[in-house]
């Protein structure tokens, strides 16, 4: 199959983004891939929301740059659909337009007192601790005793995982320095992780359960009593994943350990309420049970001090003018939102997954789109019209070669053995491609 002018935008370069575009290549030789990204920084959940210290999953980095590399293909980097240029326009001036927002705005916890100060969202926090521009100014305040992390999925274990590291465990780590020097002079002591329903049902993975019980200054203690004996009549593809789950944790009920400090997990604790006044204070919990597979309250409820709070119980897909929105996602069938218009990745199906899952994600709508586009004539516009109303509305793009700069002048910052410093504004990574 040829593709002979075909020219397809592509909004978001994180993985979903990516995928898709090395599946668009291989499906359709010929054609034309603008990548537009509203940051300097390709990559997206890789860069951004990905731990500082999972290092070997973001080397996966490598392979999205030899796809940004091939012929036919163009990153926009600092180019923000909805500011600079319409979903619209972009329908009018390419073949197809792939969405590939991710999700990026935190679910709220709908409980009273969640706007206090001390009380952040996950997608905020790790951005935070991960150099991600838009939150170098969140400056959580970390002086006061106790953090309290809601939600039963890996991001809740890396929020507690850095919190809990040394700054020796965080050498090898890209971790924005503020965020480092903040967290080891931080008075948080105790954590506890949160989440309504029981061991069984936890999102962990099993590789990000088992780093809690290999920190130097602090274990995670469960409660035995809670620990079912088995998981029960779970799905065959994830019984495995769940049974070792079940035995971590009976390690951890099992273990002990002279750590300074301890990460509590705690089980069937739905939050009901943020404590405070001024700031947050505390959170109160209620008790639960289930019941037809839900999480349902027991009317029993308890608290627990914490001068810091993260909440990681999920992202939303922000709305964008030009697509609809169904709850935080994309609206869309099978990847299919308009004629001309596909969603892929988070945008598409929600949070749920790892990098990996992308892939065969991406592929799947990539297939679509070739049987939509296989008999389409090409000849529109493309990026050559995309580039002159950008330039028309003084646009500073970024290119690929720009980027290149920038990640060079990041790793040369570096002290051996961290991998690189991130610039921590938009202002300096443009700067640094002068």
């Amino acid at each position: 199959m040829t593709a002979p002018g075909l020219s397809i935008a592509v909004i978001g370069s994180g993985p979903s983004g990516l995928y898709a575009v090395d599946g668009l290549l291989r499906k359709l030789p010929g054609v034309r891939v603008d990548v537009i990204d509203r940051l300097p920084t390709p990559y997206g959940l890789v860069r951004g929301g990905v731990a500082p210290d999972h290092q070997g999953t973001k080397a996966i980095v490598r392979q999205f740059g030899r796809t940004m590399g091939k012929e036919g293909v163009r990153f926009l980097g600092n180019v923000e659909v909805g500011r600079d240029v319409s979903v619209d326009e972009l329908k009018g001036l390419y073949d197809a337009v792939v969405v590939a927002l991710g999700a990026y705005e935190d679910r709220r916890l709908g409980i009273p007192g969640e706007d206090l100060p001390g009380v952040h969202g996950s997608w905020s926090f790790v951005g935070w601790y991960n150099g991600h521009p838009d939150f170098a100014g969140l400056n959580p305040d970390l002086s006061r005793p106790g953090a309290v992390v809601i939600g039963n999925g890996n991001v809740a274990l890396d929020v507690c995982r850095i919190l809990a590291k040394t700054g020796g465990e965080l050498a090898l780590s890209d971790i924005a320095p503020a965020a480092l020097a903040a967290i080891q002079a931080g008075a948080q002591g105790d954590i506890f992780l949160a989440g309504r329903r029981g061991p069984v049902e936890a999102a962990f993975t099993p590789a990000e359960l088992g780093e809690l019980g290999h920190l130097s200054r602090a274990r995670p203690v469960v409660d035995a009593v809670v620990l079912p004996e088995g998981v029960g009549d779970v799905d065959g593809r994830e019984k495995p994943f769940k049974e070792k789950n079940l035995e971590l944790l009976r390690g951890f009920a099992a273990g002990d350990g002279d750590q300074p400090r301890r990460i509590h997990m705690l089980f069937w604790a739905a939050p009901v309420a943020i404590l405070g006044t001024d700031r947050v204070e505390g959170v109160r919990f209620e008790r639960t049970r289930l019941e037809g597979g839900r999480a349902v309250g027991t009317g029993e409820t308890f608290d627990v001090a914490a001068g810091l709070v993260v909440s990681a119980i999920g992202y939303r897909t922000a709305p964008l003018d030009g697509l609809p929105m169904d709850g935080g996602v994309v609206a869309n069938a099978d990847g299919r939102v308009a004629p001309g218009v596909y969603a892929v990745g988070w945008a598409k199906r929600g949070p749920s997954g790892t990098i990996p899952t992308n892939r065969a994600d991406s592929l799947a709508v990539v297939d679509l789109m070739a049987a939509d586009l296989a008999d389409a004539a090409g000849g529109k516009p493309g990026g050559a019209a995309l580039d002159a109303l950008l330039a028309e509305r003084g646009a500073r793009v970024v290119s690929f070669a720009d980027w290149e700069k920038i990640d060079a002048a990041e790793v040369a910052a570096a002290t051996d053995p961290c991998p690189r410093v991130k610039f921590a504004t938009v202002a300096e990574m443009l700067a640094a491609t002068d």
